[in-house]
């Protein structure tokens, strides 16, 4: 071995966060994650079991991971999440979620004991027929209600909105607005080309389009830049006297390949080094025939590309052949 860290890759970068996601399925249909007509499912025998992801989960925790966020499809629908938590929860790793939060209300407990603090809460409009469009689903009063919850019962949220042109740009300072009484953290993402979603750059909103409405909208005196956290993938920002904050994940037109410590493992157990990747390594298999995973690991990671899966330039992401090569969202894991 070149390296004795098995999550360096070639370009320095130390991998400390791994997203696990736990099931392919979703009680939404939202159009940017899923194709309309659906996606076929894995075999239940082909995905990870709970005793499958604690022991891939351990092995990254031995090799440095110090976060892990468990993602779906929804994470939530999945029947044996308790024990799930319960076995990640033995892990020196600070354990965090994203959801939808339309069945959260049940699992505030569960939660707590198995010390998860942090929840993502995917929410694109705060419009209930925009809401239903997008989601395929008429779930919006479950949702917002459940967001009012979590942040009752102490949890730190984040609300995570995919931004599209003549869809919800124009509730941008809306959202912003809503964090001045609530403690939440407003994430707007910019609409990222997947297999089925119909990406299209016209429909992108970027961090400088986002920026030119805030401006707009509040005094620049008001607008106030947050520091950044390392590593992180979203450029912070407040405003002031404000209970919450807003920011800007743009993967598309600003990407924050450089400071990547992410890998993420999909519910059928395929490693991926990068959300833009067309290339996984099985893990799951390896496990199932008694086989270390280390190697694996650590071949996906080397082979991890400077910037974006390969795709370097905006030219690349327009290229349908590149990124159709992708997964669904769905099946990747938020």
């Amino acid at each position: 071995m070149k390296n004795n860290n098995i999550l360096q890759d070639s370009h320095g970068r130390d991998h400390t966060y791994l997203r696990i996601s736990l099931t392919e399925r979703c009680n939404l249909r939202c159009s940017y994650c899923m194709p309309a007509d659906g996606v076929p499912l894995s075999p239940k025998s082909h995905l990870m079991s709970y005793e499958e992801i604690y022991d891939i989960a351990k092995t990254f925790v031995d090799h440095g991971v110090t976060k892990i966020r468990l993602t779906g499809g929804e994470p939530l629908v999945r029947k044996d999440i308790p024990v799930i938590l319960e076995k990640l929860a033995t892990l020196p790793v600070e354990l965090s979620m994203t959801s939808n939060a339309i069945i959260i209300d049940k699992f505030i407990d569960v939660l707590k004991i198995n010390r998860i603090k942090s929840i993502n809460v995917s929410l694109d409009s705060l419009d209930r027929e925009k809401f239903k469009h997008i989601t395929r689903r008429d779930q919006f009063d479950k949702v917002y209600n459940n967001i009012l919850l979590l942040v009752k019962e102490g949890f730190q949220v984040k609300i995570n909105a995919v931004l599209m042109k003549g869809f919800n740009d124009n509730e941008i300072i809306d959202f912003i607005k809503a964090t001045k009484d609530l403690p939440i953290a407003m994430r707007f993402i910019e609409f990222m080309p997947f297999d089925g979603n119909k990406w299209d750059m016209s429909k992108m909103v970027s961090y400088q389009d986002v920026m030119e409405q805030v401006n707009q909208a509040f005094p620049e005196s008001q607008i106030e830049r947050l520091q950044d956290a390392p590593n992180d993938t979203s450029k912070n920002y407040k405003i002031k006297g404000y209970k919450g904050s807003f920011a800007i994940i743009s993967s598309v037109t600003n990407p924050f390949c450089d400071t990547c410590n992410r890998l993420r493992l999909t519910a059928n157990g395929q490693l991926k080094n990068c959300l833009f990747s067309s290339t996984e390594s099985d893990l799951l298999k390896t496990l199932r025939s008694g086989q270390p995973i280390e190697p694996i690991i650590q071949k996906a990671v080397q082979a991890k590309l400077k910037v974006r899966g390969g795709m370097n330039t905006i030219e690349k992401l327009q290229e349908p052949k590149l990124h159709t090569k992708n997964r669904s969202m769905i099946t990747i894991g938020g």
